[in-house]
């Protein structure tokens, strides 16, 4: 049997219309897997569904109703990729509550409730499961303005390590992935400035912003057989962003 296949295996993934869901979607099905893509926006959902002969389903994260309905739909779910997230840069000071519950709910509980929809859903079935959750650089490093973010964002990755303690007994393991500087629609804008660029060339070794296609494959791993003996792990895809970084001053010549 190939260890990175998912033929026969249902892949549900949360945030499918763009960016990292999208890619992590298209991954997973090369690979073999049945997906199901849930997110806001039914319509758009299912022009990518029809792409990748998957299925498309509606998915508020704020919305409790929504997220049981999607559960329900998704049916017998082997894998759930944890992608739905969003993020308001501002002061900490001028957070409104609405904005923190936004967020929070968003990024934290509602990725907590479907989260236990399905792990419950697995442990029932018997037959095991992969969980991989999309965590951030701010799972690991303090950034200024986006407290609200990174306290989810936190929170996902210790999730991460005590599901995989709790449902290891079922043959479920739970990984997180927290991508670094990851190009999308979402952020194109920001990284046009020329200061942001200046600052991330220092940050990292690998000198260029990521892309979703550099997230994807390792979702894809996680999911697969390859990695059974992985579990509760929080594995950094930057460039080396958390590990690394640039000497702007040469060593003097010998």
């Amino acid at each position: 049997m190939n260890p990175f296949s998912l033929q026969g295996k249902t892949a549900l993934i949360t945030g499918a219309s763009r960016g990292i869901g999208l890619a992590i979607a298209r991954g997973m099905h090369a690979a073999g897997a049945n997906v199901v893509l849930a997110a806001r926006s039914k319509d758009k959902l299912e022009a990518l569904a029809k792409e990748l002969n998957g299925r498309a389903i509606e998915l508020d994260m704020t919305s409790s109703a929504s997220i049981q309905n999607a559960a329900r739909e998704a049916g017998d779910v082997d894998i759930l990729a944890n992608v739905a997230g969003m993020n308001i840069r501002k002061r900490f000071e001028d957070y409104t509550p609405e904005q923190y519950s936004l967020i929070m709910q968003t990024n934290l509980h509602g990725l907590s409730e479907l989260t236990q929809l399905v792990g419950k859903a697995m442990i029932t079935r018997g037959k095991g499961g992969k969980i991989v959750n999309i965590g951030s650089f701010t799972t690991f490093t303090g950034l200024p303005y986006v407290s609200v973010y990174a306290m989810t964002k936190g929170a996902v990755g210790q999730l991460t390590k005590v599901l995989a303690a709790e449902w290891a007994p079922y043959d479920i393991q739970v990984n997180c992935i927290a991508p670094g500087f990851i190009l999308t629609d979402l952020n194109r804008a920001m990284w046009q400035s020329e200061a942001m660029d200046e600052w991330r060339k220092g940050m990292q070794a690998i000198d260029r912003l990521g892309t979703p296609e550099d997230i994807a494959p390792v979702a894809v791993f996680l999911a697969s057989p390859a990695a059974n003996y992985i579990n509760g792990q929080v594995i950094a895809v930057d460039g080396g962003a958390t590990t690394t970084a640039k000497w702007p001053v040469p060593p003097p010549s010998a």
